[in-house]
């Protein structure tokens, strides 16, 4: 079998990985040669791993599947004319208003279009707004094509779970979920995924495929505000949520009838929420309801919480700002050093990092910034990164920690005190202890956590 994967970022390339690790599978990567992620394009066909951080197995994998020539990776989109299976995993944003952008999305899928031949079995793995499967892709496929989906090539969406740190185990260990636009696509793709996910395959139809996937992640974006409220909350009562999440946390099953006493898994609060599906899939699924729903629906919950989730890096540099100005310092004329610009510990995955929104926060109100982070390397969207943590730090008015990178949890904190001109420190991520903070003689400030 020969498949084509467009799109070689944190889904396509550990997916394209293991489908050509399969006997008898042949698989072909596109990428743009463009300035940001052309350079992928000879790292993979050397058989290098350019996603960085700690990912089990990939980068053995990448050496396997290219020793045993299964995998290659190329610009050119002909290959699509040879191609059994297409798998579109390209990057689907969300734009200031909310609406999604599929120009990638509708591009590939023309050029998919005009190259297929019949037979072809498109699989959509991009998170959309409910419907695009149906209402946006579909179209563009036929009419490029001349051939009519479900009859003469098959469709379907089959979302990916996958995260940071953990990419293989999530394709190959996780039920996956896949909807096809009628039977037969269903019935296809569920085959073709069989070959890599050992998990549960759970057949439905696209839409509500595509629902599912926007609803995971909403549920989750939606529990992570409800923590920073409490937090919030805590805050203002001059408690700590941790402790609270704690007790509340401790509620067990009743084995025999755990439905009417289900365990409560309030989640941990934090500084702001990232990554790539979190921060726009509330969107996505609003604007699907909005523009496909039979009759109107106001998400009030879904849309409060995802407000809530992106205002919580403008807090965190307000409690800078209260701590500074009982030091009779402004922001106007302090030096303040952001720790983490990765969204994720560990990581180098910076996409829509809570970091980005502190970076524009404290320079709006005039702050000079430093943000640190040793394992990015370099970002578009800062340009006042770097990976020496000292040299950082040296002379701060304030430190904002962002991630929870094991090197901060492990940072000396007398040192820290000596090197900085003014000793505030806020924590976003309950990442120090209090007492070992102020011991050392900072003014410490942590989300969730309020002062006596």
């Amino acid at each position: 079998m020969r498949i084509v994967v467009f799109g070689m970022g944190y889904v396509g390339i550990p997916a394209a990985a293991l489908f050509a690790d399969v006997p008898g599978f042949h698989v072909t990567g596109v990428q743009r040669r463009s300035k940001r992620s052309g350079w992928k394009i000879d790292a993979l066909n050397q058989g290098e791993n350019p996603i960085g951080g700690d990912e089990p197995g990939l980068a053995e994998l990448l050496k396997r599947v290219h020793g045993k020539g299964s995998f290659s990776v190329t610009d050119d989109t002909n290959v699509v004319k040879e191609a059994d299976a297409v798998l579109i995993d390209v990057q689907t944003p969300t734009e200031a208003d909310h609406r999604p952008r599929y120009e990638s999305l509708k591009a590939v899928s023309r050029q998919v279009g005009e190259l297929m031949r019949p037979g072809t079995l498109i699989c959509i793995e991009s998170t959309v707004a409910p419907g695009t499967t149906q209402h946006v892709v579909r179209p563009i496929l036929e009419e490029a094509s001349g051939l009519k989906a479900g009859r003469d090539f098959s469709l379907a969406f089959a979302y990916e779970r996958v995260m940071v740190g953990r990419l293989l185990y999530n394709i190959t260990d996780l039920p996956r979920i896949v909807g096809g636009i009628d039977e037969n696509s269903t019935r296809r793709a569920m085959e073709l995924y069989s070959h890599i996910v050992k998990a549960e395959l759970h057949a439905t139809d696209a839409l509500t495929a595509e629902v599912a996937k926007t609803v995971e992640n909403t549920y989750r974006d939606v529990n992570i505000a409800f923590a920073n409220e409490v937090a919030l909350i805590c805050e203002s009562l001059g408690i700590d949520a941790y402790r609270v999440r704690e007790l509340v946390n401790t509620l067990p099953n009743l084995p025999e009838d755990p439905a009417k006493n289900p365990v409560r898994n309030m989640h941990v609060p934090g500084s702001g929420v990232g990554g790539h599906c979190l921060p726009k899939d509330s969107w996505l699924l609003k604007y699907g309801l909005d523009t496909y729903g039979r009759f109107p629906v106001d998400p009030k919950v879904i849309v409060a919480s995802r407000e809530l989730n992106d205002w919580m890096p403008v807090h965190t540099v307000e409690l800078l700002e209260e701590e500074l100005d009982k030091k009779g310092i402004s922001l106007t004329e302090a030096k303040i050093v952001v720790l983490g610009l990765a969204f994720l510990p560990d990581s180098d995955d910076t996409r829509n990092t809570p970091t980005y929104t502190m970076d524009r926060v404290l320079r709006e109100r005039g702050a000079d910034v430093v943000i640190h982070d040793t394992l990015v390397e370099a970002d578009e969207g800062v340009e006042n990164l770097t990976n020496d943590l000292w040299g950082a730090l040296e002379g701060a008015d304030g430190v904002l920690l962002s991630t929870a990178h094991n090197e901060y949890r492990e940072i000396d904190l007398s040192r820290l005190r000596k090197v900085m001109r003014t000793p505030v420190l806020i924590d976003g991520r309950n990442l120090w202890v209090a007492k070992n903070a102020e011991k050392a003689g900072f003014s410490y400030r942590c989300i969730g956590k309020g002062t006596s």
